[in-house]
């Protein structure tokens, strides 16, 4: 049964589950420097190691796209259809346009956002299959104006990419896809393989084997983010229905038993009400083995004497997904500093999230969300500033930037300017 706090500590609301790597380092190591060295020939030892796949092609043939959106019904390629317009017309809204300011003598300032050239996007796919993941992490690429888009997926062990996979990434509009996960799939997009391009930025979630790959080749590639299990967190009141609230809870404890479902409340008898209602639905889930370790194990309910003071327990936790369930949650959006993504009102669950609505669902878990942000279009730009000056500015100018050259015991610098100034 999940634990209910009042006398609660902050470091009882913060005991997240850390990933230790280094259980895992060497075995992750090992196969980055693999694929480093044999490339393709690695990759396809791999898949026969893990995915049990004797694989001739990497690639994922046109004839293979072609089959798959045939195993599909019309009515399931509406619905991908439709939550793809919506991350469109969500996404298209982040681009930027750099700008230019023009001084004085001719002096020009500016910053201009190109794309990366080509992007990697890892989704987890064998048992698992996740499209709404294709369609989070290609769409925004697509639209910063990546030319290259690669996507790398596990596969069955016939050697298969999931169906619904496959459709996703053509809605998408990724460029190619290739048959492989894990480490290996981040060693491949790292370093490029004979058939793999080496990327720019690395992006997508995956497993804790993914998750350090992609530390560990960070530096020569980007990364999205360290991905860790996922979290919700429910701010609620004692108007809310304990039914709509536990149905939340368990929405994300479905998905790992490392995840974390958090209640916060004013109110005690929403508290026991949640707690009871947990109980009920838990015992009619098709996984409630994983759901019900992690409301055992991560879950919580944290009473507290306040709205605001709920407020600050979220931006304490800075959860990846943070519902506000009362009846005028505009309020107190302004008042939220630390989360992921925010979900407003008794009736947007965070499923609306995870597949519909719009904003991205690659989201930053394990407190990151004081730092970092959603999955976005910026992920796949790059900023560069620029400036012009006139011969006359630069003589304006040079005096103090000898100075400072020199302050600096950098005299090569100063000698720079100098050359331009003093001509004769």
């Amino acid at each position: 049964m999940i634990k209910i706090y009042k006398n609660y500590k902050t470091e009882e609301i913060l005991n997240r589950k850390i990933d230790d790597y280094a259980e895992y380092e060497q075995v992750v190591k090992s196969i980055l420097a693999d694929v480093a060295k044999r490339g393709d020939a690695a990759l396809k030892d791999y898949g026969k190691k893990f995915d049990g796949a004797d694989l001739d092609n990497l690639e994922v043939t046109e004839e293979e796209f072609e089959e798959a959106e045939k195993a599909l019904s019309e009515d399931y390629k509406s619905v991908v259809r439709a939550s793809a317009e919506n991350i469109s017309f969500f996404h298209k809204n982040q681009m930027k346009t750099g700008f230019e300011l023009k001084k004085e003598g001719g002096v020009i300032l500016g910053q201009k956002y190109t794309p990366v050239a080509v992007a990697g996007v890892y989704v987890p796919g064998g048992t698992a299959s996740y499209p709404s993941t294709v369609l989070m992490d290609i769409i925004p690429a697509k639209i910063a104006g990546v030319e290259n888009i690669i996507m790398v997926t596990p596969v069955k062990n016939d050697g298969k990419v999931k169906p619904e996979i496959l459709y996703a990434a053509k809605v998408a509009g990724v460029g190619r896809v290739f048959k492989t996960g894990g480490a290996q799939a981040i060693a491949a997009l790292a370093y490029g393989t004979g058939s793999i391009p080496k990327a720019d930025v690395i992006v997508g979630p995956g497993n804790i084997f993914v998750a350090l790959a992609k530390k560990l080749v960070y530096g020569l590639v980007n990364v999205d983010m360290i991905a860790g299990p996922s979290e919700i967190l429910v701010i609620a009141d004692k108007k809310s229905d304990p039914v709509f609230v536990a149905a939340d809870l368990l929405s994300q404890a479905e998905h790992d038993r490392l995840a974390s479902a958090v209640l916060v409340t004013d109110s005690e008898s929403l508290a026991l009400a949640v707690q009871a209602e947990l109980e009920r639905q838990l015992s009619s889930m098709q996984r409630e083995d994983i759901a019900r370790a992690s409301i055992e194990n991560n879950g919580k309910i944290i009473v507290c004497e306040s709205m605001q003071k709920a407020v600050d327990i979220a931006n304490a936790i800075a959860p990846e997904h943070l519902e506000v369930c009362v009846d005028d949650p505009f309020a107190l959006l302004p008042k939220i500093r630390n989360a992921g993504s925010i979900f407003l009102g008794r009736y947007t669950p965070e499923a609306l999230g995870d597949y519909f609505a719009g904003p991205n669902h690659t989201l930053p878990t394990g407190g990151s969300a004081r730092f970092s942000s959603p999955l976005s279009v910026d992920n796949f730009l790059k900023k560069s500033s620029y400036m012009y000056y006139t011969e006359s500015e630069l003589e304006k100018a040079a005096d103090c930037v000898v100075k400072f050259a020199e302050s600096e015991g950098l005299y090569g610098h100063a000698n720079s300017v100098k050359v331009r100034v003093n001509k004769a």
